[in-house]
């Protein structure tokens, strides 16, 4: 049934259907920066999907508890993910030694 499926689909500005992905896990939370969407679930996945194509840029991280909010910062260097219990989770974006 249609109530067991989750998908996320993009449009073009003007309306325009340009794809969908269908999701294993339920959004609570997006962010679309760049050419990227931050995507966190309630059943604790954290995925990095590109804007145009929609497929994951790296496997889902799993945070072991739902996650309620993401935002990632203004110069794209970390992304913050708080959790259900209340943690702030602070993840280092780009190469080792930048992060």
């Amino acid at each position: 049934s249609l109530q067991d499926k989750n998908a996320l689909h993009l449009y073009s500005v003007n309306g325009k259907y340009l794809g969908s992905e269908t999701l294993k896990e339920e959004v609570s939370d997006l962010c679309v920066t760049g050419d990227y969407i931050v995507m966190g679930s309630l059943q604790g996945f954290l995925s990095i999907r590109d804007l145009y194509s929609l497929s994951l840029s790296i496997s889902p991280l799993a945070m072991r508890l739902p996650i309620h909010c993401i935002s990632v910062t203004k110069e794209y260097s970390h992304i913050l993910v708080g959790l259900e219990d209340g943690k702030l989770i602070i993840i280092g974006v780009g190469k080792p030694a930048e992060v």
